[in-house]
């Protein structure tokens, strides 16, 4: 399906219109308002004549730098000169956001649905609808857990079990390189988001490892929703409750931020010089600093550039071409050793 100018104008006249009322009744309200997705588009409407592929995208939310990558990186590429008009709709981290906003964007009879999972489960019911209205849904970044997996018909993301593999791999070689593989290996785990494909399956991948290890010993793992402030009163929470930590692995940069806030003021180290190994997931600019300066010791790639490969998939449906139904994207692990030669093309 494709929309015209006079199609669309219509309906964003109308969904104008209930936002308005919506905000004025709320007013003052500001658990409700919090509740309400954060919806917006290209400023500038379909001139009249135009053919465009009109997408709705529920992004889980931007508490990282790397989630504000990755939206931007879709936004890049659905673009109006690349033949599309993207509706953005951000969930501030909200699944009952996200579902308001898929079925908005049916409602709209969009072409495409796409969004992040919040959580894996407590999709079926909406994009049962999806499939019901003919439209197609591409997962992106996350994953979701279906009871009928032909309710999305594509996925674009990491291998967030591998990822979680390669942190265990490395550290395996780290160890046996400092002469420590035979010591026993205290090991705390920030973990993300409760229920999210990152959390779930970045832990499966380390424990993967680790259970080939009887003198490593992970003392706790606690969820610390991939933002600086939780942790930081995570990594605040081990420090009080336990001594002798050797490594802390960290689910995301931001994550790793604020655990080194709380390891600095108590006056521990961390790195290749330092007292504690620190092992982290994302490898935003940020962080890929302090892997260059030695105080993270690796970082673990989540490529959020995955707005070219959502094109890529979107243009052959449009061509009646078959996609893979599940699209890895390509990711690095960095040391010191290789770091400083990716750090100036890195562009988030």
């Amino acid at each position: 399906m494709r929309h015209s100018y006079k199609k669309y104008a219509g309906l964003a006249c109308r969904m104008l219109f209930w936002m308005l009322f919506l905000s004025f009744v709320t007013a003052g309200c500001g658990p409700f308002q919090d509740v309400a997705p954060d919806v917006h588009s290209e400023k500038k409407m379909p001139d009249e004549g135009e053919n465009l592929i009109v997408v709705g995208f529920s992004q889980l939310g931007s508490e990282s730098l790397w989630r504000t990558a990755n939206s931007e990186s879709i936004q890049e590429a659905l673009t109006r000169e690349n033949g599309f008009f993207l509706e953005f709709s951000n969930a501030r981290q909200k699944q009952e956001n996200q579902i308001k906003a898929i079925r908005g964007f049916i409602s709209q009879r969009v072409d495409y649905i796409m969004f992040s999972p919040v959580t894996e489960s407590g999709w079926d019911t909406v994009l049962r609808e999806a499939k019901d209205a003919g439209i197609p849904v591409i997962l992106v970044d996350r994953k979701a857990s279906l009871e009928d997996d032909s309710l999305y018909t594509a996925w674009v993301g990491s291998d967030m079990i591998s990822e979680g593999e390669k942190a265990g791999i490395w550290l395996e070689d780290y160890l046996k390189e400092e002469g420590r593989e035979e010591e026993e290996i205290n090991i705390v785990v920030l973990q993300g988001t409760v229920g999210s494909s990152a959390q779930l399956e970045r832990t499966k991948g380390f424990q993967n490892i680790a259970k080939e290890h009887a003198n490593w010993h992970i003392l706790k793992q606690e969820p610390a929703d991939f933002t600086t402030a939780k942790g930081k009163e995570v990594m605040e929470m081990f420090l009080r409750n336990y001594t002798g930590i050797d490594v802390v692995i960290s689910q995301n940069d931001d994550m790793t931020f604020g655990a080194l806030q709380a390891m600095e003021e108590k006056g521990i180290t961390t790195g290749v010089d330092g007292e504690i190994i620190l092992i982290s997931f994302d490898a935003v600019r940020e962080a890929l600093e302090l892997v260059s300066q030695g105080v993270i010791n690796v970082d673990i790639e989540c490529n959020p550039e995955q707005g070219d490969y959502i094109l890529e998939i979107i243009r052959k449906l449009e061509n009646g071409e078959p996609v893979d139904k599940e699209n890895i994207v390509e990711e690095k692990v960095f040391t010191q050793k290789n770091v400083d030669e990716y750090l100036d093309t890195r562009t988030y």
